[in-house]
């Protein structure tokens, strides 16, 4: 017979890939979870992960487990929901760009966890380019994503890019070759105001790639060069920058998933997202 505890600490050894980190999320000792996870391939007869010093990837059978872990948790906890009457319960790990998370997450999730209180959210800071290995390796369950096409039918919501300084007009505009703080390579503002820049045959240079919010804020509040920022995430101390700059263009913020049938906790997530995200006001539109 199985046991569903075991089953979600594998899900969660299975995500993570790490002994260690995955006993930090459920709080066990690493000598508890690794025994519970001989057990269980005790229990299915088959090794579930191949061990390494560098982590644990799952065989075959692991992944096959996985798969079946999941579905019947899920169903699980819908069941009980059901019957009992009571409001949803389990654990969804959300994924999110720091700057979105900033700008939208305190109201997103405070409606959603008053609505329902046994729900436990993990939260994931990161960029789009690393979301989305997160969640083909299902190590997270959902994640808001930007998305260059902002008319994609999948749009929940559109943001525009600005470029942001330390003064309305920057001493460093005149500049022959323009300091730019940008994310790193991969991302759609990095390439967005490169593309920009060169399509009026502006000169520039990237001072500074970072994936860290925080470090291109400050790069511009030092006045050292000018930043991309999406117009929600623009602090109250640093001023969008129009003249002399090209138009950056608008993204659009949808939601990826890691399994094609998202569980009941996500959905409901996701529905809550969808109704919510549309109409938000942030501080930057409120100001």
């Amino acid at each position: 017979m199985l046991d569903l505890t075991l089953l979600r600490n594998f899900v969660v050894v299975a995500r993570t890939g790490s002994i260690s980190l995955a006993a930090l999320q459920i709080g066990r000792t690493q000598s508890a979870l690794s025994m519970q996870m001989q057990r269980l391939e005790q229990t299915i007869t088959q090794p579930l992960f191949h061990r390494s010093g560098s982590g644990m990837r799952l065989t075959a059978a692991g992944e096959k487990l996985l798969a079946h872990a999941e579905t019947l948790l899920a169903q699980h906890d819908e069941i009980l929901a059901d019957m009992s009457g009571a409001s949803l319960k389990g654990t969804l790990s959300l994924g999110c760009p720091e700057d979105y998370s900033i700008a939208f997450l305190p109201a997103l999730l405070k409606g959603f966890c008053a609505l329902h209180p046994n729900v436990e959210l993990r939260m994931v800071c990161a960029p789009t380019s690393e979301l989305r290995p997160m969640l083909v390796r299902r190590q997270i369950d959902m994640a808001l994503v930007s998305l260059s096409d902002a008319g994609a039918r999948e749009v929940i919501r559109e943001e525009r890019f600005v470029w942001v300084a330390n003064e309305a007009e920057p001493k460093i505009l005149t500049q022959d070759v323009l300091p730019l703080a940008l994310a790193a390579p991969m991302s759609l503002d990095y390439r967005a105001a490169c593309a920009a820049m060169d399509a009026v045959n502006r000169r520039y240079r990237v001072a500074y790639a970072s994936n860290s919010l925080a470090g291109l804020i400050a790069i511009a509040r030092s006045g050292h060069a000018i930043s991309v920022l999406t117009r929600t995430a623009v602090p109250f101390d640093l001023h969008v920058v129009s003249a002399g700059l090209p138009l950056l263009p608008t993204i659009g913020i949808a939601l990826e998933f890691s399994e094609a049938k998202p569980s009941l906790l996500a959905t409901t997530l996701a529905e809550h997202v969808r109704t919510v995200l549309p109409g938000l006001k942030t501080k930057a539109e409120i100001d």
